[in-house]
């Protein structure tokens, strides 16, 4: 079995390089291992992700051309300089370790790594005589000094300077680069909130009860789920995404469709607040994810689910539907601190692209909600183009529908004009754009 040092060095490759998600591909490499180091594998592994363009900055400050060597190779090295400026590992750790890995390329590491350590007090400072400076600078030259510093894409900073102004967009961005907490929703059916808190409070594990949503728990733990002992009592669902179902607002007894549903988080959230009764239609193309999203209503107990495997556009139902939820397919930048690779990903086309996809489905979907029904469409997106300029542009095409301005459980601190957002660096949630529409009787 590969180290965990030699494991993180793979699964970062295989992230940069590939379409794995960096926890499938952690669970894929380090299942078996150890608890100790899994975590060690997971904060070196998340920790290059974020902060992958400032490491290859000093990277540029100790080599000439650090794009010379092999992708191994400076994968290692951006471990190793993430220990020496985040981590607190001994130094000979640090270096060690990284040096061991290595065949041919052996000196160049072990140069490098133990001048990054000579170096680093004075590294600091140029980072920071950076961060200082960008404060200062017209707003543009702000944003590509802050992309740099905080590991962004440079469209992508730019977009939230011309948006927020500099001083927001950095705190977005910053946030974006903390680990998030770890939320769970509880399953209402088996247990109550208050049991699952006191539960993980004996267990040693602090938490409380989450603000907005009354089924959330919050920890400040990066520990993976499965160590909780709650399997069946609750799953991982981030507190933004629990807003939707709430949104939703669906009634035991109901007919409802929800139209992108795997991995299944917010299908069995509907189906606790259907008390499991009535029908869910989870609808979705891909297999794989369909798998999941079974395995994950089995786990809850389940069984007013009905899962189907297809293509939303071209979709019907004869008998309709009455309520129907729209998670669209997007470009995810609201859940960048969940996913760090997101950021070197996508390109800024892809905003419209998606905004594209998004509009043709919500398009395809409406005529599935009966008369005096509700259509939710959500996006974990932080761009209006995939989601105020969506909605707007659909309800000129479809006048059937109006939107609900004011939902039970959202508080009015979230809502403009009836459309619900969510930001990592002002809720601490996920960054997530919700409305509900009704349809005309």
């Amino acid at each position: 079995m590969d180290s965990p040092r030699e494991t993180a060095i793979r699964a970062i490759g295989l992230v940069l390089k590939g379409p794995g998600r960096p926890k499938d591909v952690l669970d894929s490499l380090s299942g078996g291992m150890e608890r100790r180091d899994r975590a060690f594998i997971m904060e070196i592994v998340y920790g290059v992700l974020r902060y992958r363009d400032m490491l290859d900055l000093v990277l540029s400050w100790l080599m000439k051309k650090p794009s010379g060597v092999p992708d191994r190779t400076l994968n290692n090295m951006r471990a190793g300089l993430y220990q020496i400026f985040f981590m607190r590992v001994p130094e000979w750790a640090a270096v060690n370790e990284a040096v061991e890995l290595e065949g041919r390329h052996r000196g160049v590491v072990n140069g490098v790594l133990r001048n990054a350590l000579r170096k680093r007090g004075e590294f600091n400072r140029r980072l920071d005589d950076m961060k200082g400076e960008a404060m200062g600078m017209d707003e543009m030259a702000a944003a590509r000094a802050m992309a740099t510093l905080t590991s962004h894409p440079a469209w992508m900073v730019s977009r939230w300077v011309k948006r927020f102004g500099a001083e927001e967009a950095g705190r977005l961005v910053r946030a974006n680069n903390e680990v998030p907490p770890l939320t769970l929703r509880v399953n209402r059916m088996r247990t109550a909130r208050d049991e699952v808190v006191e539960l993980l409070r004996q267990k040693g594990h602090p938490c409380e009860p989450t603000q907005i949503s009354p089924h959330g728990v919050r920890l400040e733990s990066t520990l993976p789920f499965e160590g909780l002992g709650l399997k069946g009592l609750a799953l991982v669902q981030d507190e933004a995404a629990q807003l939707v179902s709430l949104m939703l607002d669906p009634r035991p007894g109901e007919r409802v469709l929800d139209a992108c549903a795997a991995p299944g988080g917010k299908t069995a959230h509907i189906a606790d607040l259907m008390e499991d009764t009535g029908e869910i239609v989870a609808l979705d193309n891909d297999g794989a994810r369909l798998e999941r999203l079974m395995e994950n209503l089995e786990t809850q107990g389940i069984s007013s689910v009905r899962v189907v495997q297809a293509d939303l556009l071209g979709y019907e139902e004869p008998d309709g539907f009455d309520r129907v939820l729209i998670d669209a397919p997007c470009s995810a930048l609201g859940v960048i601190r969940r996913n760090p690779d997101i950021k070197y990903r996508r390109k800024q086309s892809d905003i419209s692209r998606y905004s594209e996809t998004q509009y043709g489905l919500l398009s395809s979907v409406a005529g599935s909600v009966r008369p005096g029904g509700r259509l939710v469409y959500a996006v974990c997106s932080t761009e209006p183009e995939e989601g105020e300029v969506v909605v707007e542009r659909f309800l000129k095409s479809c006048a059937d529908f109006d939107i609900i301005d004011n939902v039970p459980f959202i508080p009015a601190a979230f809502t403009k004009g009836g459309y619900m957002r969510t930001w990592p660096h002002r809720d601490g949630m996920d960054g997530f754009f919700a409305v509900a529409l009704a349809r005309k009787e």
